[in-house]
């Protein structure tokens, strides 16, 4: 079984901010693969099923903490412990927001540091290892007069709102490659800069 993670904060409030990236990417997954997060356990929303399509079906649990962000990693724990996932380095991977990464940009990464992401950084720190995949979604760097944690508890820009659904969109689908074909093989395709693909000059 995988686990997919999605951080953010909990309620209505916080939903449409940029810290919140990483659980509209899972609830797009989600929707995508006709899965709900409709349960409630670990302290999160809660979903469970089957990725059907090329090759064998995959079982995979969706996570979203209704902890806020900073307390993320007990929830992850928790979940963890409960259903089993003994190859956290294979098994597990977590969604979030990346303020380093320019808007929609993604990084998939299979291990690594939380980056300053204070939600990652517990998921760490309650799982005592960094050594599981994590897919970054770029929410840009806050304007020079303005602190990243305002930033990243504001909605996105309305020039930004206009193409989201498509970065999402894009996100879900480079969360379903990890999981179906590995992280390296994913990140060939998603890590590469989402515009400069879309304006390359078409070869002969």
């Amino acid at each position: 079984m995988k686990l997919v993670v999605g951080l953010g904060n909990p309620g209505p409030r916080y939903a449409d901010t940029r810290h919140n990236a990483g659980v509209r990417v899972l609830e797009r997954f989600a929707r995508d693969h006709g899965l709900a997060l409709d349960a409630r356990r670990f302290g999160s929303r809660f979903g469970r099923g089957w990725l059907a399509g090329e090759g064998q079906p995959l079982e995979v649990a969706l996570l979203a903490p209704e902890t806020f962000m900073n307390c993320s990693g007990e929830a992850v724990a928790e979940a963890v412990g409960e259903l089993g996932i003994a190859d956290v380095a294979g098994d597990l991977l977590v969604v979030l927001d990346d303020v380093d990464l320019p808007f929609g940009r993604l990084r998939l990464r299979a291990a690594g540091g939380a980056g300053g992401h204070r939600g990652l950084a517990d998921v760490t720190l309650r799982l005592a290892r960094r050594d599981f995949a994590r897919l970054r979604f770029g929410v840009g760097r806050p304007a020079a007069d303005q602190e990243t944690s305002d930033h990243v508890l504001e909605a996105f820009s309305a020039e930004e709102q206009a193409v989201l659904p498509e970065r999402i969109a894009r996100a879900a689908r480079a969360l379903e490659a990890a999981l179906r074909l590995g992280v390296a093989a994913a990140m060939n395709e998603f890590n590469r800069d989402p515009n400069a693909a879309a304006n390359a000059d078409p070869q002969p």
